[in-house]
């Protein structure tokens, strides 16, 4: 077994990771850190649990470390950080030669660090070998923002096919993404907040090192224009997007349907555990909606439905993904998945 640590392990996303991890083949949770507030107590005191599973028992009476590499014996961590304390936290564990596997924005543009959608750009874990924290072992790997997510996975097929040239999208975005307490009641409920801080350039931007191609070392962006506009809607879990693209040689979207139903994930057969067996699926009807989609394949599968012609740039159609498994904790065990699977990460001497 791979022993793991969870960096912010109190908050909503790395509650996500303590459940998910509950019984993993391949990882067990050996340690919890968190802020300097939650650090001494058992975890059950420390954490205010608001996961819709019981708190898992092998980590109730774990007691919450510092965010500190000598305090964790472990051979891989995952961060749940804040962005505001995540940076510094993070290169501090690649420094000592420990993997980092973060959720957190800080580091996914780094020109050496990958940007990982395992279905989609694999490849790009290449760059791990560039990485240089001065203690062998050490690097760091990022998954996107929820919302690049769900967007680049129904991108990937079209831009194999055909070429994205550009791209415009909607995005409602779950009260789930903002955390807890997250948007104040008299906010939510009843209403749609046109504002996420910092959202619209992700998704302009990360999208393009996803796509990109790793060439000499490098990633070259992919060319591909995107505009984006970010909601909060009364939604608990699923961001939807309403995407329009326009792709090379004008195809129909009865061609784009077909692409898109077709598509296979390069992981077919790696039998890595979070892999959903589809992870992409056209649906059919009035979907795709939150409340009947979004746990499809445990909450990693994305689906796209409405595909349309579009008379601005050819062509539409509408995007869910599940926005704390998928573009968040889930998609970061995945990406784990895919290190050990690669030989990337392997048990460490104790200390």
């Amino acid at each position: 077994m791979i022993r793991v640590g969870i960096l912010g392990a109190t908050g909503a996303v790395g509650q996500t990771f303590v459940r998910l991890l509950d019984g993993h083949p391949t990882f067990e949770v050996a340690a919890l850190a968190a802020s300097e507030r939650s650090a001494g107590k058992p975890y059950r005191e420390a954490c205010n649990w608001t996961q819709d599973h019981p708190m898992p028992e092998a980590v109730r009476d774990l007691t919450v470390l510092a965010c500190e590499p000598g305090a964790m014996d472990v051979d891989l961590v995952f961060s749940g950080l804040d962005a505001s304390v995540a940076g510094d936290v993070e290169k501090a564990f690649a420094r000592a030669g420990v993997p980092v596997v973060s959720n957190a924005r800080n580091h996914r543009m780094d020109p050496d660090v990958p940007l990982l959608v395992p279905e989609i750009n694999p490849d790009h874990l290449a760059l791990v070998h560039r990485q240089d924290w001065g203690a062998e072992g050490g690097f760091i790997v990022t998954n996107p923002n929820c919302s690049t997510v769900g967007l680049v996975v129904a991108l990937k097929p079209l831009h194999d096919a055909f070429g994205v040239e550009a791209a415009h999208v909607v995005t409602m975005q779950a009260l789930s993404g903002a955390g807890y307490p997250g948007v104040p009641s008299l906010d939510a409920l009843g209403n749609v907040v046109p504002h996420i801080g910092g959202e619209e350039d992700k998704l302009a931007t990360e999208p393009r090192k996803i796509l990109g191609t790793l060439s000499d070392g490098a990633i070259a962006p992919a060319e591909v224009t995107i505009s984006a506009q970010c909601n909060r809607v009364p939604v608990i879990d699923g961001h939807t997007e309403c995407v329009s693209v326009r792709l090379a040689g004008a195809p129909s979207a009865a061609e784009v349907e077909r692409v898109l139903r077709e598509w296979q994930s390069p992981l077919a057969g790696r039998d890595l555990p979070t892999a959903p067996e589809r992870p992409l699926v056209v649906v059919d009807g009035t979907g795709p909606q939150p409340r009947r989609h979004v746990h499809l394949g445990g909450g990693m599968t994305v689906t796209v439905g409405q595909i349309q012609d579009c008379p601005v740039l050819g062509v539409k159609f509408v995007v869910l993904s599940h926005n704390t498994v998928r573009g968040a904790a889930g998609g970061a065990l995945l990406n784990a998945e895919l290190l050990v699977a690669d030989g990337l990460v392997r048990q460490r001497a104790a200390a």
